[in-house]
């Protein structure tokens, strides 16, 4: 099979890693790829992955016989929409179904009609009734951007002014959008720990992947800004031995039945950000695409065959069997730039790539590679530093002494990630 997959980050380089280790997998093509993707096949640079008609057309004219999908933004315009209607297979929701990320309100709403397990919200458009509706509520204060915002949009705060000043920032500021009609959605806090679970769906069936848990403050002790995460691990040791069945028969199939209900068929990878509260597991949000960083430390266990899994999803046709993962652990340290993630420093030189060891697994993000062969930070998350081993415990060592060899100026990453495994 000749594979494209869209993207370029993290968990598009894990993605890539794990297609191309497919015996299905003839040629695997990235769009646009980054540089620790190189050696898995060509990478097409200058084209966006946004203008879904000239990615189709790419598409066709390459003889792709399926893309993958990695990112949001591509599937909030329509790429599957675009490819379907030249005739090639893709995997991943279509526009309609992808507002299952790209609206925080669309999904409240098909939740709550599902019976799917999430906590109570309100949407607004204005801020006066917005924050009125803060200052009922009590804290903590979960306030979301209700489009597309890199997982940065979201504010978790005993503070109430900030969860204001959050309202006017999703409502008029940087994640409003420039397209006008932007709107914002109080949720209420749902304590406990949480989790990620990852389900591939064809439309009507669902089959898990092993779940994991992420990080999303920058600091340590879970101190400083939200980020699009900083870390992850798997498998994770203190859930119910059937909480995965769990998920998948009171959040995924509900959801997946809803939207076929709906008239919007759902095939794609299901995100399902939960919280593991006292009354059970409850959905803190929905993503359409692989989470990041968790991707990065599920799929190097995954010992079942992720393309023909993903082929046959997209055409209709998945099987109702759990997929094998291996008696290891993964843990994922992402190394971050400096001023992450407010104004990400770019430029840096990286060193130590190249004295990694063999049980270590480096996936590039926010990377480039200069003129005179050297490769240098490019973004926030520059590099997720996968270590495996028999265990958490020593994956994580694992992990830790890779990521110490790897250095750059004003480098930042947690120390604690899966510090309690």
């Amino acid at each position: 099979m000749k594979v494209l997959l869209v993207g370029g980050g993290g968990r598009e380089h894990a993605l890539g890693w794990a297609l191309a280790k497919s015996p299905l997998c003839d040629e695997l093509v990235s769009l646009p790829g980054n540089p620790g993707m190189a050696g898995l096949g060509p990478m097409i640079e200058g084209l966006d992955p946004k203008d879904v008609g000239a990615v189709a057309a790419f598409a066709r004219q390459q003889e792709i016989d399926l893309a993958v999908i990695g990112p949001e933004a591509p599937l909030a315009v329509g790429i599957v929409d675009a490819l379907g209607s030249l005739g090639i297979p893709a995997f991943g929701p279509t526009k309609a179904a992808a507002r299952l990320e790209a609206s925080k309100a669309f999904a409240k709403d098909v939740m709550q009609r599902a019976g799917v397990p999430t906590g109570s919200f309100a949407s607004f458009t204005e801020a006066p009734p917005a924050k009125a509706y803060l200052a009922e509520q009590g804290g903590p204060y979960v306030v979301k951007a209700d489009g597309l915002a890199a997982g940065k949009g979201v504010l978790v705060t005993e503070d109430l002014a900030a969860a204001e000043d959050w309202v006017d920032r999703c409502l008029t500021g940087s994640f409003a959008g420039d397209d006008g009609g932007a709107s914002v959605v109080i949720e209420e806090y749902l304590d406990g720990p949480e989790l990620s679970v990852f389900v591939i769906s064809d439309g009507e069936r669902g089959i898990a992947l092993q779940p994991a848990r992420d990080y999303k403050r920058l600091a340590d002790g879970d101190a400083g800004p939200n980020t699009g995460g900083m870390g992850s691990y798997s498998p994770v040791g203190d859930i119910a031995h059937d909480l995965v069945r769990t998920v998948l028969d009171q959040v995924a199939l509900p959801t997946i039945r809803q939207m076929a209900d709906d008239g919007n068929p759902y095939v794609g990878f299901l995100y399902c950000g939960l919280a593991l509260t006292s009354a059970g597991p409850k959905v803190i949000e929905f993503n359409c695409r692989l989470g990041d960083p968790e991707t990065q430390a599920v799929l190097p266990l995954l010992e079942s065959d992720l393309l023909a899994t993903l082929r046959d999803a997209a055409a209709g046709r998945l099987a109702e069997e759990t997929l094998k993962f291996s008696d290891g652990a993964a843990v994922n340290v992402v190394l971050a730039s400096g001023g992450y993630p407010e104004s990400p420093r770019k430029g840096d030189v990286i060193h130590g790539l190249d004295e990694v060891d063999d049980d270590v697994l480096v996936f590039h993000a926010g990377t480039t590679i200069d003129d005179r062969g050297h490769t240098r930070t490019n973004g926030g998350r520059v590099l997720s530093v996968v270590g495996l081993g028999d265990d958490v415990s020593s994956a994580r060592s694992t992990a830790y002494r890779a990521a110490s060899k790897i250095t750059w100026k004003q480098q930042q990453y947690r120390t604690d990630i899966a510090g309690g495994e």
